[in-house]
Formats: C-alpha cells, structure tokens, sequence
C-alpha cells in the first residue's frame, strides 16, 4: 500500500470473498526425506523445535508442532487429498505448558500402511477452548460444546472449521476456488457456527526436503541498486516471447532476468508473493467485486502463491520460486518480496458491529488474541491500518512467525531484502486496544528481526536489504523517517515533492530549498538517526497510484470504467497529477524529468515495471483488483514507447556509471581536494550561490547543482544538472566544469530532443562549453552535463 499524506487514501483491500473449490490432483510423490531447518529460529529455540509439519532426520517421521496458549485441545488431521474427501486419520495432540505449542509424530510407516496415504500427506487442524470447551459427544457440524462464538478473552474456537498451519510450508489451495462453496463454510455466528468444512478448506502439505538452488546471492550496496517493482504474473501474463504455459508464472518470471538486466535493473521487488485468496479472480472478467491481484491479503506467510507456479503440484510453487530467484541472482539481480505482516486475510467482521460473524481460516481459530490484535473489550479486531485488523506483532509469539517466516524466505527460499506493508504495525508496543509505535524498543517485531537478521552494511556484503512503506491510515502510524537504524524507507516527500514541483504550481508550495533537500538525499529524515542518503527509497509512482505515464497524461482517476481497465473502488482523490494541457508531447517531456530527476538524485530509486515504455492503467489510480490486461506489462510498443524505454535504459546506466550520484554518506558543500568545488553545490540559473530569499521562495522554479567528481570516485571531474520547473525557457549559467574541461550534454529533455539520440551514448556528448557559457533551457526540461 502506498498513501499520500496528509491526505491519505483508504485503499480497500478486502476479503469479500466469491464463492468458489476445485480440488488438486495428488501427483507428487510421497517421500520421507528431512526437510532441512536453515536456521535456529526465534520459534524453534522457545519452544525445543521448528514449528510447523517436518519430516525429522531420519525420514522416518513426521513431526507436527503448532502453538496455542489458549486452547484446550487440538486434533491434527490428515488427508489424502486436498479436497472432496473425509480425514483418512484424526490425531490427538499433546501440549507443552511450558511453551504452548501441541505436538504429535506420527510415523511415516503409519501414514503409508494405515492411514493409506502413499501420495502427498494434506493436514490441517481443529481446536477447542474456553469458548468451545470439547465435548465427548461432538461430531463434525455439531454444536456440543459450544458456549460463544466469541468471549470476553477474544476467544474465538470453533471445532468444525478446520484450520490451516501458520508454518505450513505450501497450501494446497485458497478457500475460495472455481466452482467451490461460498464463504460460509468459513465463517462463526449463529448461521454459520455448525457447518463443517473439513471437504472444502485448504489444508498444508508435509514437504519433502527440495535442493535446488537459488544461485549465488548479489552483494552489492543498496545504494547502487536501482529497483523495479512489479507483479510476478502481470510482468509476464501477456508476453509472447514467454511460452504461453509459464505466462504469468515464476517459471515466466525468470524467463525475464536478461531483460532486466540489460534494461539496468539490479533488484527486482515483487509485489506479494506469499500465498493470498486469489484463486477466484477474474472467473467472470465481467466483474470485479472481491477481486485480489495485487494480493495483500495473506493466507499463509511461508507458502509461496501457488496461483503463481506453472508447476502446480505439491512442492511445485517452492521449486519453481526458487529457480526464479537463481535466474535473477546468475543474471546480478536481487529479488525483493512485498510482504504483509500488518494484517491477514481472516479480515474483519462480515458486518459493521457484529462481533459473532467472522472467518476462521488459521490464526483466529487457533489463538485469536495472540495473534491479533484487539478491542479493549477483547470482542472485535484493533484496526489501525485501515485493511481489517492489526496484527498482535508485539506479541512474542507472532513476532516468532514474523521472523521465522523471513528467515524461511531469506535463507530456504533465496530472497534478498524485503518490503514491508504498512511496516509502522510491527513497531507496535501495545498487543490490545490501542496502538503506539516506537522505533527504539527492542521487544518490536521491527527490532527484532532486525537484530536476527542484521542489514546489509553501507558498503555492501552479506546482511539483508530492509525497506518500510513507513506509514498506514490510523492516529500514529506515519513515520516517515523514524524508523530503526539499518532500515530505509519508501520517501514519499521526494515523491510529493516532484509531483508537486511538475504538476502543480501555483496551487502547491515547493521552494527551490524543498527540491534542494529530496534530492540530496532528504538529511532532513535519515541524518538524525545515522542513517545514509541510501535509507530514502526515491520513487515518483509507485503499484498504488497512477503509473509514470498517467501520472502526466490524467487530471483525476478514472477508477469507475468498464473492463480490463476498471471498475475498481478506492483510490486516492489527492493525485497531485496533470495532463499537460492535453499535450502528448509534453506528457512525454515531462515524465522523463520526473525519470530523470529519481535517477539523478541521491537515494535508491525505484521505478515500477512498465514506467520504461510509458505503460498506461487509462487512469485507473487503484487498480488492485484487476488481473487484466491493463495491469499486465506490454511487449508491443509504439515507436514513442520504444524511444522512451531508450531514453530510460541510458539513463538507468548513466547512474550505475557515475558513483557521484550515489553517495554513502550526505554531501558536504566543502572542497575537500581544493580543485575549487565541493563535493555538491548548488546554483541560481544566473551560476550564482543561492541565497536565503532564493532558497525560500516558493516563485522560484529553477535551480542547478555540481557534483565534484573528483572526490566521489565518478570517472567525470564534474557533473551538472539544471532543472527549470518554469512554463517558458530560461537561460541557465554554467559554472567551472574544472580545471582545463568542458562541459558536454548528455541530454535535453526538452521536446525539440526527442529521439532515439536524446540520451547520448558514452562518447557521443555533445560540446556545449565551459564556464560562463549561457544555455537556454525550454520550459518544464532537464540538462544533464558531464565535464571532459
């Protein structure tokens, strides 16, 4: 989730769930082999073992160990299909009072020649407590035992709902599938409390051990990376140059690292990719209502999705996540994952008030109040973000999944660095009836699995690549520049900054000292804290909002149109965007500032997967629900396209050739070799020092900066930029290019330079002079110079 502040959009993510169950096909193997443990996890040293279904070392057993603190029984049951069949065994449990966590092993020998389960072993689980107490008599749909659906503890047990493991390692399917049951087999309260859904819902898969490798892991600073989010299945969906079998898929996916790499990409960031109810979308492209493309709305933090795996049987979507990765890592590229601890699908309740009519698909049904959140009252969710109800992240026992969950994706499955939704929520220090975050407690899931899993140092090397979306929707959650050290943040001032600067002059303030700041590297929010100008994710647009093109070309959203471009609810009405006048060229002109200005700036850029060629949502502003082919990535281009995704790959490159813009620490304004420049200065068009009026005046819309490559290590002794955010031309000064140069243009972006040759190659700049020379620069353009 992305949101404009102060004026934040409410983006509704829901679990409105269409009815839907088709069950999978038992085709893999059963085999007994150890699944590996890639680390002591914070879970596994509590409590004397991983969590989760695990064949031991031998291969002999599996063991099954779940957490509750507050149930009074849980029975394991076990499945020879995922769905349409009885348990073929149902298993009593024994529990640790000392850490809480249920367990049985039940032998492999056992579940073969018993049991009769010679193909994939499929579980789940069901649980009793104090508002359930077990009752001899109960059967399956019964309501022996029953005393409340929910009650004043948060206790939310209910025996005919079986329950999904939080550590199952694959899902065998999402609630709702094509063709299956509605959600009431879900659901708790007086209509719905009996029915028994151990047929229809997903169960976990015991997974044999899986080897394959997830290549070699880049080391490089995140300072140097240049990242590119997108959706796993719209980055493929409808690319011809990918078999139509693995379009859409993490098969496909990786298919596309070479692309990336030559278009100058060095981390791709996916949006989730963790297991969410998505199996229903688009059944009927004729409507939208429920739909779940984006997917933040979790079922399971260990699984990844299966909707994503060409591969389709048990172990399949593991397998295949993890050659992605290996394609990704041979070609240099991290691989970062969006991921979603602030809330999960369970949701909120099914009406507004009713505090007996929820879903119970695992965590709820198994230890509501550690697990979530709650009222003070302890009888509904705590939502403070806007999507259904927090997660209990201060709670030592979810904090254990959190990091357990990392550590599983990091270590097992190869992934690089992380994104994390609505990340405010794991710096919690209140579990129930209110929130408040902290950045310093240690006992946060923020600093905990930061102290687990350290960040990857300044310089680069082994560690982990930690980023916030550092703000949700409730009282106390925007934090922007107030997260722990060794995190770094998505920056939406630099966004709202140049979006405010491009688009909007005259209704939004911007100084030229408000410009000045974003692009060094916003001291403003990262110095306090010790952090670096590398902790500001600088983006423009990002997945939530308009694209880079529709950013320039809409003047509000059009989020209420028919299909694959809409409909869709939600979204920002505070865009900060403008069509230019209708101008298709300066719609052009003036996203590659918006490109130019992120990749010259000092930070992390992030760019989103199409802005490269101008992909357009036809101003759909929040379109999360829309598996279509709006939202999938384009290979056919107009020739304006294709020019622009040449203009975007030399620009990409030129940042990766010049360390000067890409600084370990903030700049400082003093000559530190005594060549006669600083490190970055800055310059009024008429080459002088700005001064304070200058600084603050929001009618001044032009400003240069120097960077002295000389002491950034940039093979250029100089590199100039000039921004003039004015309507008309201005006539800009050019200072020192240093000793014995001249300054060259690289590019113009004004309109007369648009082409192929607009972004000149290395080698091919054009002589434009040295100091004094006076260059006139069109309106609404950008000048970059490199001095030789």
């Amino acid at each position: 989730m992305s949101a404009f502040h102060p004026a934040r959009p409410r983006r509704k993510r829901r679990t409105v769930l269409r009815a839907a169950t088709v069950g999978l096909a038992a085709t893999a193997a059963f085999t007994g082999v150890a699944v590996p443990v890639p680390l002591v996890t914070p879970a596994a040293a509590a409590a004397g073992g991983p969590l989760g279904a695990r064949y031991d070392a031998s291969g002999a057993n599996v063991e099954f160990r779940i957490h509750s603190s507050r149930a009074t029984r849980i029975q394991l049951y076990l499945y020879t299909a995922a769905t349409g069949v009885h348990e073929a065994a149902a298993l009593t449990l024994t529990k640790d009072s000392g850490t809480g966590v249920w367990s049985v092993t039940v032998p492999v020998a056992t579940i073969r020649q018993q049991y009769g389960i010679t193909g994939p072993v499929y579980y789940g689980y069901r649980a009793w407590g104090p508002n359930w107490p077990y009752d001899a008599t109960w059967t399956k749909g019964s309501t022996a035992g029953f005393v409340s659906d929910v009650d004043g503890a948060g206790n939310r047990f209910n025996p005919n709902k079986l329950l999904t493991d939080p550590y199952a390692l694959e899902l065998s399917h999402d609630p709702l599938t094509p063709g299956g049951p509605s959600k009431t087999v879900y659901g708790t309260g007086p209509s719905y409390r009996a029915v028994d859904n151990g047929t229809q819902a997903p169960k976990g898969i015991v997974l044999a051990a899986d080897t394959t490798s997830t290549g070699t892991k880049p080391t490089r600073a995140l300072k140097d990376d240049v990242v590119y989010e997108v959706h796993v299945r719209g980055l493929t969906k409808s690319d011809p140059s990918v078999p139509a079998a693995y379009q859409g898929t993490y098969k496909g996916a990786g298919l596309k690292a070479a692309d990336l790499a030559a278009l100058g990409v060095t981390a791709v960031e996916f949006l989730p990719l963790q297991e969410t109810q998505n199996d229903t979308d688009d059944v009927d492209a004729t409507g939208t209502a429920g739909d779940n493309y984006w997917g933040y709305e979790t079922l399971n933090f260990f699984a990844p999705d299966r909707r994503y795996a060409a591969d389709n049987s048990p172990g399949g979507p593991t397998r295949e996540f993890k050659e992605m990765v290996k394609a990704y890592h041979d070609a240099g590229i991290k691989v970062f994952t969006d991921v979603v601890y602030n809330h999960a699908a369970e949701g909120g309740p099914w009406n507004a008030g009713d505090k007996n009519t929820y879903s119970l698909y695992n965590m709820r049904g198994l230890d509501n109040p550690t697990y979530y959140s709650l009222t003070g009252d302890r009888q509904a969710s705590w939502d403070n973000t806007g999507v259904n109800g927090n997660l209990n992240t201060y709670n030592p026992v979810t904090r254990d999944l959190i990091a357990d969950s990392l550590a599983h994706w990091k270590d097992a499955l190869g992934v690089d660095g992380f994104r994390f939704d609505l990340a405010p929520v794991l710096g919690n220090t209140c579990e129930h009836g209110c929130f408040q975050y902290s950045r310093t407690d240690p006992n946060t899931a923020l600093n905990r699995i930061t102290a687990l899993m350290p960040p990857r140092p300044a310089g680069g090397g082994s560690g982990t690549d930690w980023i916030a979306e550092p703000w949700a929707l409730g009282s106390g959650t925007y934090q922007v520049g107030n997260f722990p050290t060794g995190w770094s943040e998505w920056n939406d001032k630099f966004r709202d900054t140049v979006r405010r600067d491009q688009n909007a002059m005259g209704n939004e303030n911007v100084t030229p000292g408000d410009l000045a700041t974003r692009f060094a590297g916003s001291s403003d929010l990262y110095a306090s804290s010790g952090r670096a100008p590398w902790n500001s994710v600088n983006f423009v647009v990002a997945h939530d909002g308009f694209t880079l093109a529709d950013l320039y070309r809409c003047n509000t959203k059009n989020n209420n149109q028919a299909w694959p471009y809409g409909p869709s609810d939600g979204g920002s009405d505070y865009n900060l965007s403008w069509d230019q006048a209708g101008v298709a060229a300066d719609q052009r002109k003036a996203a590659r500032n918006g490109l130019a200005l992120l990749m010259l700036s000092a930070g992390t850029p992030m760019m989103t997967g199409g802005d490269e060629f101008l992909r357009s949502v036809n101003c759909n502003n929040n379109p999360y629900n829309l598996d279509s082919s709006a939202n999938w990535l384009s290979t056919s281009w107009s020739s304006d396209q294709s020019t622009f995704r040449t203009y975007a790959q030399r620009l990409i490159a030129f940042r990766k050739a010049h360390p000067a813009l890409r600084p370990a620490t903030f700049y400082s304004a003093s000559d530190g070799n005594g060549n006669g420049m600083g490190q970055l200065e800055w310059f009024t068009p008429a080459g002088a020092a700005p001064d304070g009026a200058y600084w603050s005046n929001v009618n001044n819309h032009a400003l240069a900066w120097r960077y002295d490559g000389t002491e950034l290590g940039d093979p250029n002794s100089a590199v100039y930029v000039g921004y003039n955010g004015w309507s008309g031309a201005v006539d800009f000064t050019l200072p020192s290019p240093g000793a014995g140069k001249n300054w060259y243009r690289v590019t113009d972006t004004s309109t007369w330079a648009e082409g192929a040759g607009q972004f000149a190659q290395p080698g091919g700049e054009a002589l434009i002079g040295g100091a004094g020379t006076v260059y006139r620069l069109n309106g609404r353009s950008t000048l970059l110079l490199i001095a030789k």
